[in-house]
Order: structure tokens, then sequence, then C-alpha cells
């Protein structure tokens, strides 16, 4: 086996794995999934008898290096995260203040973790602040 065929395989391993991390598989959600709707479980804000408002808005920061390989690789990490935001939010009877948004982002270089999501509520019309 070729230096080629060795480095495309642990390639191709570490980039599944960082997948399963991120997104969910068939029957079990990914860990970053799972921090995604705990943030909008733990802060939502009720507004009226029948209106519960959670976060719309989230950042996910990601290893320097991570982050490169998902934008190197065009996977669709971001729309799919942000559908089953919304998803357990029609679950859970949830409203949104304004559109769903998961920004990745690299993560400052001290940082240890894969990864760490913030959330916001964001009105419909205002970005998030950087």
């Amino acid at each position: 086996m070729g230096l080629f065929e060795a480095s495309e395989r642990v390639m191709e391993r570490w980039t599944t794995s960082l997948w399963g991390l991120l997104l969910p598989a068939k029957q079990e959600r990914g860990e970053a999934v799972d921090i995604l709707l705990r943030q909008c479980d733990d802060n939502t804000v009720i507004v009226g008898r029948q209106r519960v408002v959670v976060p719309n808005a989230f950042v996910v920061e990601l290893l320097p290096e991570i982050h490169h390989q998902l934008l190197a690789s065009d996977l669709p990490v971001a729309p799919v995260l942000s559908t089953e935001v919304r998803r357990h939010a029609a679950e859970q009877g949830y409203t949104f203040a304004g559109p769903v948004a998961v920004d990745l982002r690299p993560a400052p270089s001290d940082m240890t973790a894969r990864f760490r999501i913030h959330s916001r509520i964001t009105p419909a019309g205002r970005r998030p602040a950087e």
C-alpha cells in the first residue's frame, strides 16, 4: 500500500468520525446536535400563554483544523444542524424570534475542546453579534 493510499484512509476515517460527532446518524443524534437542542431547552423564554421563544442564532466554534477541513469538504453541516433545531422546536412547540442560523467558525487558538456552542435569541432582520 502506498503512502498516498494510507494517508487517504486516515483522512477518510478522521472525516467520518468528525461527521459523526457533528451530525446525527440514522438512529442517534450527534453530540453537537444534542448540545444545540439542549441550548433550546435550557434557554426558553415564555412570552405568552401559548408562546415559548428559544434561541435561533447559534455559533459553533471548531478547532481551526477541523473548521478548515469542513470548509474544504463542502459537507452541508450548518444546514443540517439548522434543520435539526427547527424539527426539535416544532416537536416541543417552541417559536423563534427570527430565522434559525448556525454559523461554523474557527475557535480561538487556546481552546482545547473539539467544539463549543453559543446561542442567543436574535430578532428577525438582525445579524448575530460577532
